[in-house]
């Protein structure tokens, strides 16, 4: 489902709602004032927001992150240890080995000292959540394994091109900072969903 109100750009943020937990909000994208725009305009209430997890510290992830704070002063935040520091008055969890974030859905912990992901427990198997993939697709797919077998990997593959470490997975959505994407979506052509602004998966 899209909205022609809907505003691009270059980053990523994703809301998870799942049936257990309270809903998280991984990644913040660029700036405060698309974020805050496309929630509004997607229905989404920025104080409902339970959980805010930022997979690592550049701008395009964690952009929008000094806005929607301003908005919502009870979600509980998650960030790696590369971030710590970096938020102030707020109870913030830094993140460096796996840990459980709430009922089904944990941080694959800080790898390679830069980036975390989420893994999703569902009736598929583990759905992988990640922002760029700077510590590579590959070792996130193995560091979130050690929750179950991987159903899928959606969000920023950066410079990945092992291919074949996708060829047993279910779905594929690649987003941002993707940049062998045009491949990726012609190797797999029935697994891969095209990712972008408004996007809405259902497990």
């Amino acid at each position: 489902m899209k909205s022609r109100n809907l505003k691009g750009g270059w980053g990523f943020s994703s809301l998870i709602e799942t049936a257990k937990g309270p809903s998280i909000l991984f990644d913040t994208g660029a700036d405060s004032p698309t974020l805050l725009h496309n929630m509004e305009e997607l229905g989404i209430d920025a104080n409902g927001i339970g959980i805010i997890a930022i997979s690592h510290a550049h701008g395009d992830h964690a952009g929008g992150l000094r806005g929607i704070l301003e908005v919502n002063k009870e979600a509980e935040i998650y960030v790696p240890a590369s971030l710590g520091g970096a938020i102030s008055g707020r109870k913030v969890t830094t993140v460096i080995e796996p840990i459980e974030i709430s009922e089904d859905v944990f941080s694959t912990g800080e790898l390679k000292g830069i980036e975390q992901s989420l893994a999703i427990k569902t009736d598929k198997g583990i759905l992988v959540v990640v922002g760029c993939s700077h510590p590579g697709v590959g070792e996130i797919i193995d560091a979130a394994s050690r929750f179950g077998e991987i159903y899928g990997v959606i969000g920023g593959f950066h410079g990945f091109h092992d291919f074949n470490r996708l060829r047993d997975l279910s779905l594929i959505v690649p987003c941002h900072c993707t940049q062998y994407k045009s491949e990726i979506l012609e190797l797999f052509p029935q697994q891969c969903i095209r990712c972008g602004a408004g996007l809405v998966l259902e497990q």
